[in-house]
């Protein structure tokens, strides 16, 4: 089946506008369109950077499957990109947790400076991916072994890694706010792992896709992120309300 790119292009859309939003927050000053502090601002910055990224994926490969015999450096473009993406999203859980924990900060840095050197190599290893084919919505990549094994183990850890963590944020957090934003990464990760392992397994097709699978599932965690904005936003008009409604506040 000939490989259509409305799907890709459709999810790089939505998740475009979603990060643009995200950083409209980081650079809001007005109380009336819900002003973050310094914090909350970080959370938001971090989650539109992830949201752009998983766009970015979404059009490379779009790019890759233009033309699959020329993609030429595009499919190791591609795993540069979601390689960031298990880290950011453990930086995300960090900077959610209230209260702060270093223990998640530091699995968060170990995990960047991991994917700082995974880029590099990526980057260096011509070797590293290759397109093979496309087909209907995904791409599947060619792989020079053990090199991709390597890297499932990394992606893998970094993944399980959000679960474990958010959930633990889930249980833990003393700030009910921040729990709710905790479940909502919590969620959004599940909502775009598990169904991609299912359709692996039950299409056997798919199972050298996992890697373009797993980015278009990832609209779950997309929507669920937006979500989790708009309850930290209201979260930010909260608590500006009620600084204005205080005794002797001036408004």
């Amino acid at each position: 089946m000939d490989y259509s790119p409305t799907l890709a292009v459709g999810t790089a859309g939505f998740e475009v506008l979603a990060a643009l939003w995200a950083f409209s927050l980081v650079w809001s000053r007005r109380a009336s369109e819900g002003r973050l502090g310094g914090p909350e601002r970080r959370i938001a910055a971090t989650t539109g950077l992830i949201l752009l990224l998983l766009a970015g994926y979404q059009m490379t490969e779009v790019a890759i499957c233009i033309d699959v015999g020329s993609a030429g450096f595009l499919p190791r473009l591609a795993f540069i990109i979601v390689t960031w993406l298990p880290a950011l999203g453990l930086l995300l859980i960090a900077q959610i947790q209230r209260p702060r924990a270093a223990s998640f900060y530091a699995v968060a840095a170990g995990m960047l400076a991991a994917s700082a050197g995974i880029v590099a190599w990526i980057s260096l290893d011509a070797a590293f991916a290759s397109a093979s084919v496309c087909n209907a919505v995904y791409a599947r990549y060619a792989h020079a072994m053990p090199r991709f094994q390597i890297y499932g183990a990394y992606y893998w850890a970094g993944l399980l890694g959000m679960v474990l963590l958010s959930g633990y944020g889930l249980r833990s957090g003393e700030d009910v706010g921040r729990r709710r934003l905790q479940g909502h990464v919590l969620l959004g990760t599940l909502g775009f792992v598990l169904p991609s392992i299912a359709v692996s397994y039950a299409i056997p097709t798919t199972r050298n896709a996992l890697p373009s699978v797993l980015c278009h599932f990832a609209l779950v965690l997309a929507l669920f992120l937006t979500h989790m904005l708009w309850e930290l936003r209201a979260l930010a008009l909260g608590a500006t309300e009620l600084t204005n409604s205080a005794p002797g506040a001036r408004i």
